[in-house]
């Protein structure tokens, strides 16, 4: 097993411990697309993810947030920020609850699928921290403070993406 997959403690999830915290990511830029609706839970991943990036060593200015008005238009700035080719990695973050409607499988679907397609079309790591929840309680314990908070396993997966890339020089990039 090579050095880099160790250290990176590939599919280890214990945020406690922070697995990733050894990256240093002085050198990395990344994009974060939020959503506002259900800003209360969207806010939170946020705050956890910009916190979890710049304990790793991120500058607060190699942090870009852009705010949507919903989950849905994530992937249009995904989009742009993969086209600019300034980012390491982008982070989606969101919070989508379902409801007595098909609506919540409906968009879950749409910002998967625009996901994975910004990443295939940009080839840049977009991580998806956009929780998908059966009610409220749920979204609350996984963008509150804790170990279940999605933002900051979207960041330490981000930064993980971000060593990869630079490491196998996947794609070139410029500033």
């Amino acid at each position: 097993m090579n050095g880099l997959r160790q250290r990176l403690s590939i599919g280890q999830r214990n945020m406690d411990a922070n697995t990733y915290g050894h990256i240093d990511g002085g050198d990395f830029r990344f994009g974060i697309a939020r959503a506002r609706f259900n800003e209360e839970m969207t806010q939170g991943l946020l705050d956890h993810c910009v916190a979890a990036l710049q304990k790793a060593g991120v500058p607060k200015d190699h942090i870009d947030v852009v705010e949507v008005p919903g989950s849905v238009e994530i992937t249009y700035v995904l989009d742009q920020m993969g086209t600019s080719r300034r980012y390491d990695a982008l982070i989606a973050l969101g919070a989508i609850i379902k409801g007595a409607t098909p609506h919540f499988d409906f968009i879950s679907r749409s910002v998967t699928d625009g996901i994975r397609e910004v990443t295939l079309k940009h080839s840049i790591p977009v991580i998806a921290g956009v929780i998908t929840c059966i009610d409220r309680a749920q979204a609350q314990e996984r963008s509150g403070p804790g170990p279940l908070n999605r933002g900051v396993e979207a960041a330490h997966v981000a930064l993980e993406m971000a060593a990869l890339r630079k490491k196998h020089k996947w794609t070139k990039k410029t500033r």
